[in-house]
């Protein structure tokens, strides 16, 4: 558990906050933002810990469903695609997240609180009959489909990049 709140303090203050939105953080700005990060992750887990959406295998189906919706897309993408570049990337992440968070929170309750979902979790007002814990697989393919598009109608990225996705694809070939 250390680990991984470790984890997220430093992504949000490193690699989010000092890496994009203020490349001129100072240090001492920096740990105090991880700090600040690291207590709302514990005060997350903690409600969470509290008040679970289900038991221990839907929050692992909602886990994986919330994964295969946001990060998937762009792995694959990034390996095999050449064309797609951060923006469609990034946009297709959070229209897939989007979308996936939204249906599970229409039928699980906003945030999982009780009393607050939009309609009844019966398979009668599923998506095509598509349960909240599957339908990250939905949430993918929207995912996918952004960033394709996206990827298409900006410009694509730099040359040395493109190199780079056929070398992670095909290690050890030589190009001339």
């Amino acid at each position: 558990a250390a680990g991984l709140l470790l984890a997220i303090s430093s992504s949000i203050s490193h690699d989010l906050l000092k890496g994009i939105l203020m490349p001129d953080m100072s240090d001492k700005a920096e740990l105090m933002a991880g700090r600040i990060a690291m207590t709302g992750a514990i005060c997350v887990a903690g409600y969470f810990g509290l008040h679970p959406p289900g038991f221990a295998a839907q929050v692992v189906a909602l886990a994986f469903g919330l994964a295969a919706s946001s990060i998937f897309p762009a792995l694959m993408m990034g390996i095999f695609v050449k064309r797609v570049n951060n923006i469609g990337a990034v946009l297709g992440m959070l229209s897939g997240l989007g979308i996936t968070l939204v249906y599970i929170f229409w039928f699980k309750g906003w945030f999982f609180v009780p009393g607050t979902a939009m309609a009844a979790n019966t398979p009668d007002n599923w998506f095509l009959g598509i349960a909240p814990e599957a339908f990250g697989a939905v949430g993918a393919l929207v995912n996918f489909v952004v960033a394709y598009v996206i990827s298409g109608i900006t410009p694509a990225p730099p040359e040395h990049i493109q190199h780079l996705v056929e070398d992670i694809r095909v290690p050890g070939v030589v190009r001339r």
